[in-house]
C-alpha cells in the first residue's frame, strides 16, 4: 500500500490517539470503538511501512516516522478543516488559532484576552478547548490540534514534555498560591494564614489522596491530610468553601470570582509556593499573524490580573 493513498479518517484517528494519549481515550473523544481505532492505526501504518507509535505502559507516543506523519497529516487536515469552514460561509480571512487552556486559565485569564479581541479584533476567530491537564495540552500541541496551549507550572518549574524539538515557552505570569478559607473560619479574621495554621484542617481536594499531584491542599503538609471531599470544578470547589465544607488551595487570579462567602488570603511562613502561567507552542511553523495577536492579548490580560491580587505577607 502506498502511503499516498492512506484516508482521511486514518490520519484523523493517528492525530486524535497522539493528542489523546492512548487507544481508549482516542477511541471516547471520537465516538469510535477501540478496536475500530486499532484498524485505523494499523492501516496507517502499514501504508507508512514503519510503526507510528510507541506502545509504552503509560501509553503512546509518535515515533519519529510518526512525527514525519503528523506535521505533514496535520497541514493537510487543517487545509480540508479550513475548506469545510469556508464552504459554510465563514469568514477564514482574518484567521483561525486553536487556543487550549489548563482549568483554572478559563474561568479569568483566558476569558479576559477573548473579550478584548473581540473589541480590536472582531474578525479573528479562536476555538479551542480546556485541556484536562498539561500533559493532554501537551500532547494536543505535539499533534497539531492546537496552535497556542496556555499551561500551568509548579516548582521546580521543568519544561513541560522531553520530546524534541523543544517547545517554544513563554511565561506570562508568575503568582504566589493562595488559600480559599470559609468567611466565618478563624483564619478569615486576619489579612493572611501561616502555614502553622494549616495543620488539622480539612480540606476541598481537586484529585483523590494517592494520586501524584494532590491540588487543592497546601504543599508541603507534614501530615496526612484530612480530604473532606474532592472536587474537580474549580467553582464547585470555591462554593464548597463558602458552605464551610473545608478549606482549598487556589490560583491568586481567581480571587476575582470568589463567590460570597469566600476569602481569598496569601500564606506565609514555609517555603513561598509560586505557580507560573505558561504560553507554549511548537517552534515550527513560525507563528502566524493570528496567533501573535492572541498571545498579545493573554500576555495583556495577564498584567491586569496582577491588579487588585493578594499580597503575600512575610
Amino acid at each position: 500500500m502506498d502511503f499516498r493513498d492512506v484516508s482521511l479518517t486514518a490520519l484523523r484517528v493517528l492525530r486524535a490517539v497522539a493528542e489523546q494519549g492512548t487507544f481508549t481515550a482516542a477511541a471516547a473523544s471520537l465516538g469510535y470503538t477501540q478496536s475500530a481505532v486499532s484498524r485505523q492505526i494499523a492501516a496507517a501504518e502499514r501504508a507508512a511501512g514503519a510503526e507510528l507509535l510507541e506502545r509504552r505502559r503509560d501509553g503512546v507516543r509518535l515515533t519519529a516516522a510518526g512525527r514525519v506523519v503528523m506535521r505533514r497529516a496535520t497541514a493537510v487536515l487543517d487545509e480540508i478543516d479550513a475548506a469545510a469552514r469556508e464552504l459554510s460561509g465563514l469568514d477564514e480571512r482574518a484567521g483561525t488559532v486553536r487556543l487550549g487552556w489548563y482549568p483554572s486559565a478559563g474561568a479569568v485569564l483566558v476569558p479576559r484576552a477573548l473579550a478584548a479581541l473581540r473589541r480590536t479584533d472582531p474578525g479573528l476567530r479562536v476555538v479551542g478547548r480546556e485541556g484536562a491537564s498539561t500533559p493532554a495540552l501537551v500532547r494536543a500541541l505535539r499533534a497539531g490540534s492546537l496552535d497556542l496551549a496556555v499551561l500551568a507550572s509548579a516548582p521546580p518549574f521543568r519544561p513541560p514534555d522531553a520530546e524534541s524539538p523543544p517547545l517554544v515557552i513563554r511565561t506570562l505570569a508568575e503568582r504566589a498560591l493562595c488559600l480559599a478559607v470559609p468567611a466565618a473560619h478563624p483564619l478569615a479574621r486576619g489579612d493572611f494564614a501561616d502555614v502553622a495554621d494549616l495543620r488539622g484542617q480539612r480540606w476541598i481536594a481537586g484529585s483523590a489522596a494517592g494520586e501524584d499531584h494532590l491540588m487543592g491542599v497546601w504543599p508541603g503538609l507534614d501530615e496526612r491530610p484530612d480530604i473532606a471531599l474532592v472536587a474537580r470544578d474549580w467553582l464547585a470547589k470555591l462554593h464548597l468553601v463558602a458552605a464551610g465544607c473545608g478549606l482549598t488551595t487556589v490560583p491568586a487570579a481567581l480571587a476575582a470570582i470568589a463567590p460570597p462567602g469566600v476569602r481569598i488570603l496569601p500564606v506565609r511562613g514555609g517555603p513561598q509556593e509560586q505557580r507560573r502561567v505558561l504560553l507554549a507552542r511548537l517552534p515550527h511553523p513560525p507563528m502566524s499573524d493570528a496567533a501573535a495577536r492572541v498571545a498579545a492579548a493573554l500576555r495583556a490580560a495577564a498584567v491586569e490580573d496582577a491588579g487588585g491580587l493578594p499580597q503575600v505577607a512575610r
